[in-house]
């Protein structure tokens, strides 16, 4: 009976009941702390926090890129335009541009291959379409390792179940707490709460919502505000009408009359020294930090100077280079290599590298056009095209014909 239970036991926690642990069986789960959902609204919804995220994303991969090869391989050319074409039908930049979003935000995407075995096609699934990531175990260890499957949620699953295979899917993810799991982006920290002992503080999001869902009130209150009326020695039907003019007053406030003698009409106004204004700074530069860009500042506050507007660009770069760096190996590691692969030839001498920006072109200056004329290097029809480029005034030459009939008239 106690290998029955230790059989079920080993079922239910996918993991050998003798310690040993297999890197074939699932031993985690690692589910996001915050739905990416609601990490996502945050970006949809709050201003300060899409202008973030489309700048950072912007300066990640909106210059676009290009493709490069070892020319040392004789078979460069072919490897390269094999990458382009599938670049260019599977639209490799725009998904880019759309990855890098939810990719800073949230810090995940996920790609699906439509033929892991043969790649021809690429689709990004929902934000919420993973719910979960199966993990293995460190042989002989309770520690996360590698990637077994990635479990999608109810209503995305199909005939095909609920799972999908690790070489299917490309995870896009920057650094989270468990390896090869659900990554953190920009927005999750403003959506935290922070516990300390008993104390708990709302999330910055929720501070600044609360805030701003104040504000209009505070506007309504005391541009229109509630006045008590004193009527001292009024009959009872003179106070209910105002009592009813009162509570039906318009929201910018009105003014009632009496011909009373004795009225007392008394508004009520905000207090001059309640200075909220160090606490909610205080609470916004804890929000604008935590959006890594100074764009917000550039923006709103009077002098942030350009001096302090280039630092500040400065110390972005530095976030975004490494974001690059990741976007660029994952896509030589999983996309690049896999269609060279699949066209014959050699991924790991090709060498097809994907470069952001521009191709570099070598600067031509007027004295480099001269001197390759002079040496022959150049035709004179040629160098004249080129000429009229730099802002040459030339006419056309004379026809051929005409040359010669007037070298034989001067004879």
């Amino acid at each position: 009976m106690s290998k029955v239970f230790r059989k079920i036991r080993e079922v239910l926690s996918y993991a050998p009941a003798s310690g040993v642990a297999s890197p074939k069986q699932r031993v985690f789960f690692d589910t996001s702390c915050i739905p990416l959902t609601d990490v996502m609204k945050l970006y949809d919804r709050d201003p300060t926090c899409k202008s973030s995220v489309d700048l950072l994303a912007a300066s990640t991969v909106g210059m676009g890129f290009y493709t490069t090869a070892d020319e040392k391989y004789e078979k460069a050319s072919e490897a390269k335009a094999a990458v382009d074409k599938f670049c260019e039908d599977v639209n490799v930049d725009g998904m880019l541009n759309e990855m890098a979003k939810p990719l800073i935000g949230c810090g995940n995407d996920f790609w699906l291959k439509l033929t892991p075995e043969q790649l021809t096609d690429i689709v990004r699934t929902p934000i919420d379409a993973i719910q979960r990531i199966g993990l293995s175990s460190v042989p002989d260890l309770k520690l996360p390792n590698k990637v077994t499957g990635y479990q999608l949620k109810s209503t995305y699953a199909g005939s095909a179940g609920n799972e999908l295979k690790p070489e299917a899917v490309i995870h896009w993810r920057l650094s989270g707490d468990v390896p090869s799991g659900f990554g953190v982006g920009l927005l999750q920290v403003l959506l935290h709460t922070l516990t300390l002992d008993t104390d708990k503080r709302p999330s910055y999001a929720w501070m600044k919502a609360k805030i701003e869902k104040i504000l209009p009130n505070i506007f309504t209150k005391y541009a229109g505000p509630d006045v008590v009326v004193q009527l001292e020695g009024q009959k009872e039907d003179t106070i209910k009408k105002y009592e009813s003019a009162i509570k039906n007053r318009p929201e910018e406030g009105q003014w009632l009359f009496s011909g009373a003698k004795n009225v007392g009409v008394y508004p009520v106004t905000i207090d001059p020294r309640a200075r909220f204004e160090y606490y909610i700074d205080h609470m916004v530069n804890q929000f604008y930090l935590g959006c890594e860009t100074p764009l917000p500042r550039l923006f709103s506050t009077p002098g942030f100077t350009e001096a302090s507007a280039r630092a500040a660009l400065d110390l972005q770069d530095m976030l975004i280079k490494p974001v690059q760096r990741y976007i660029k190996r994952q896509v030589e590691r999983e996309i690049f290599a896999v269609v060279v692969a699949q066209a014959g030839l050699d991924a790991v001498k090709a060498k097809v590298r994907l470069n952001f920006g521009s191709p570099e072109t070598p600067e031509l200056v007027p004295s480099d056009l001269i001197k390759a004329a002079e040496l022959g290097l150049v035709r004179a029809e040629e160098f004249r095209k080129n000429a009229v480029k730099f802002g040459w005034e030339l006419w056309d030459a004379q026809p051929e014909g005409e040359v010669q009939s007037k070298e034989v008239n001067e004879k």
